[in-house]
């Protein structure tokens, strides 16, 4: 209980005990502990209540920002598995493991027998599409002099049609095998072409970030995965939620990514809250999409993430200065009452919000607590 006689000590005498008071946590455990907390309140003359700052507890609005951790990982929106568009031995590979390549960028070449029946299938449906069209125009004009009949002629033109449908197709089929135009020109001009060797190409312009395939491999046909080309001037940042966090973050909300220490944050949007729970962790992905023009991040590496929820809560908020902890490890905070004396309140504490506690319990709106000062009152109150 503080007396009259404790406001008149000396200033040096005061600091020291409230720098022991501090460093009493800290003590060694063959110190004598710290006394039981007293059932009477603390009393403080006008002298000694310089020492403390009070504020009355209010609701207040606020926004959570959960800090935690995520892994990079490719935009798959943005990545794409390069797969081999024919058979056969890979000859070649002209596209190394971390070049940038450009869009339609030879990345192998495989000597495959898929070209020779390629060519031969074209060549043929050219020569039909053409003779079966200048039968078609034959018989068109013999029904004008009576030459064949009406169904002769229409069943010409049904198989110029068709012809034409299959030459059609068998394009096709050399620009899914990536044939070169020039190729193409050759065998629609009858010029022989020699080439067996296909081409593998890169799909999109990105980074070469997978090579699946090696000189003398043999690849299948729309089977064998031969590359991962990437645009890595966005990625995704898997970040791990736990537990009552969960329900704070939602699409839309902004993050920051930091690689490192010395790394400037990037900035991000939450894109995807996953509805499943790892059973390993425990913990629920939120997918993170971060803008890395610089390409700072990199596949798998480990960044910490700090996610901004647009969902206000509501909620008791008090100073982190205001929190002492008790002989068993128990945060309380010191209330004034209404007669002026201090009584410690047990309190439960909740989210940290910078420089502040949410308290989910043990405090009411309107009451007056202790935020700067509360060691001053603990040693007073030890006396």
């Amino acid at each position: 209980m503080g007396t009259e006689s404790g406001c008149r000590l000396p200033a040096v005498f005061v600091l020291t005990a409230i720098l022991s008071a501090t460093g009493c946590s800290s003590q060694s455990a063959g110190n004598a502990p710290e006394a039981t907390s007293p059932a009477s309140n603390v009393t403080l003359t006008a002298a000694q209540r310089q020492h403390v700052r009070i504020e009355t507890v209010a609701s207040t609005t606020f926004r959570r920002s959960i800090d935690t951790t995520g892994v990079v990982d490719f935009d798959n929106d943005q990545a794409t598995s390069v797969l081999a568009p024919f058979s056969g031995p890979v000859m070649r590979l002209t596209a190394a493991l971390g070049e940038r390549v450009s869009k339609g960028q030879e990345l192998a070449t495989v000597s495959s027998p898929d070209f020779a029946a390629a060519f031969a299938a074209y060549r043929k449906a050219l020569a039909t599409a053409a003779t079966t069209r200048r039968l078609a125009d034959l018989d068109k004009d013999l029904l004008q002099h009576q030459g064949v009949s009406a169904r002769e002629e229409q069943q010409a033109q049904t198989d110029a049609d068709n012809a034409e449908s299959d030459r059609a197709a068998a394009l096709q089929a050399l620009l899914a095998l990536n044939v070169d135009p020039q190729t193409i020109k050759d065998i629609q001009e009858n010029r022989p072409v020699a080439r067996t060797e296909g081409t593998i190409r890169s799909p999109i312009a990105g980074i070469v970030v997978e090579k699946l395939i090696t000189p003398g491999q043999l690849v299948e046909a729309g089977t064998t995965p031969c590359f991962t080309v990437a645009d890595l001037s966005r990625v995704w940042v898997q970040a791990q939620i736990f537990g009552p966090e969960v329900a704070a973050v939602q699409v839309g909300d902004s993050a920051d990514v930091e690689a490192d220490i010395d790394a400037a944050h990037l900035r991000g949007t939450v894109t995807n809250v996953s509805a499943l729970v790892d059973p390993d962790t425990r913990s629920v992905i939120a997918r993170i999409t971060v803008a890395n023009t610089a390409q700072i991040l990199k596949k798998q590496m480990y960044v910490r993430v700090l996610i901004h929820s647009q969902h206000e809560q509501t909620g008791l908020l008090v100073p982190v200065s205001a929190i002492l902890r008790d002989d068993e490890n128990l945060p309380f905070v010191y209330l004034e009452q209404a007669d002026g004396s201090f009584a410690r309140a047990h309190v439960r504490l909740g989210y940290r919000d910078g420089d502040r506690y949410e308290i989910p319990s043990g405090l009411k709106g309107g009451e007056k607590v202790v935020v700067e000062g509360g060691i001053f009152v603990r040693f007073i109150q030890s006396q």
